[in-house]
């Protein structure tokens, strides 16, 4: 009997490596995959392929090279630069995971013969729903919520039940190679931001613009250095006249190169408006737990879907939500669905 092929997503990095070797241990045939989503000249992918190369061979595994660069660019990073000139926070990874990862990368797997995809994501499926990772503080349900549902059964997340210390240890005591892995620095959290997200935006667009900052009637209040440096909730890098306590963005104009600020309490929202639905219920009218960040608490809400759209009332109120990130939605630890944030008030 031919055993079930896996695909793994390798990056090089010590969870996708160790999720190969678990599943080769419980008797699948493995074949990785390395996914080329940006075309860097600064030995970045001949880094992580070693890594790959070395992995390979240890388990006695053949990989592809999927270049999705060009996908990537308009799917994800034109997304996210553009967000930002447009004045909203985007979420990269979310993207990435519902075009790309799973997306793209899926087709191929099916393509070529497998039953599952995996990847070493901390989270978990019963091919149904997501649920949270038991290791909370390396959850990342959060991020795949927005993956179509259709793709669900065919994933496969190993590390579910795993800690990120377990992994590395386990990684650490198998293989030369794997031991490398375990002592390079853990990959940054967006892949194609080195530094910090405006250096990447000032690629594309002059930022540092001086404009004015505006208390909530409108009066010029202060200085900053160009909107696309502030994100909702911020509170450093500009000035106001006469303040005694701190002030907080409350909303940025692209327009006009304006950002308003206020006091802690300006930033509180109890109500917030959703578009972008990706659901894995059909009820129109529900009751749960809300995540508007990736690492906030979960907010008990009342949720309304009306013409694709996701009103979401909550019962406490939430502080510096901002336009272009994901609302999702948790029935305990099981995700229910998301939605983009596009207003909230």
């Amino acid at each position: 009997m031919s055993k079930e092929k896996v695909m793994v997503g390798m990056s090089g990095g010590i969870d996708s490596s160790v999720t190969a070797y678990m599943l080769q241990k419980e008797g699948y045939e493995v074949e990785g995959i390395y996914l080329k989503l940006h075309n860097r000249t600064d030995g970045y992918h001949e880094s992580n392929l070693g890594y790959i190369d070395g992995v390979a061979k240890f388990l006695g595994i053949k990989y592809y090279i999927l270049d999705l660069a060009e996908k990537f660019t308009s799917d994800v990073y034109n997304y996210f630069v553009n967000s930002y000139l447009e004045g909203t926070t985007p979420n990269p990874c979310v993207k990435c995971n519902r075009n790309i990862k799973f997306g793209a990368m899926l087709d191929f797997s099916k393509e070529h013969g497998a039953s599952y995809l995996a990847t070493g994501h901390y989270a978990t499926t019963d091919g149904k729903f997501f649920y949270e990772a038991e290791d909370k503080s390396k959850d990342q349900s959060y991020f795949l919520s927005q993956i179509r549902k259709e793709a669900l059964p065919y994933m496969m997340f190993p590390l579910s039940s795993y800690k990120k210390e377990d992994i590395i240890k386990l990684g650490a005591n198998l293989d030369v190679t794997y031991k490398k892995i375990t002592e390079k620095n853990e990959s940054q959290e967006i892949c194609f931001v080195e530094t910090v997200y405006t250096d990447v935006i000032k690629k594309h667009a002059n930022i540092d613009q001086e404009g004015d900052v505006l208390d909530e009637n409108g009066s010029v209040v202060g200085k900053h250095k160009g909107y696309a440096h502030y994100t909702i909730g911020k509170r450093k890098g500009f000035a106001v006249k006469g303040a005694h306590e701190p002030h907080f963005v409350i909303k940025l104009n692209p327009k006009d190169n304006t950002i308003v600020v206020g006091k802690r309490e300006s930033l509180e929202i109890n109500e917030v408006l959703g578009d972008n639905l990706n659901m894995y219920i059909d009820d129109k009218k529900f009751s749960c737990g809300v995540k508007l960040r990736y690492r906030s608490t979960t907010i008990p809400c009342d949720v309304e879907i009306v013409d694709n759209k996701a009103l979401i009332y909550l019962r406490e109120p939430a502080f510096g939500v901002a336009s272009g990130q994901l609302a999702v939605f948790y029935d305990g630890s099981k995700v229910i669905g998301s939605a983009f944030i596009q207003s909230a008030k």
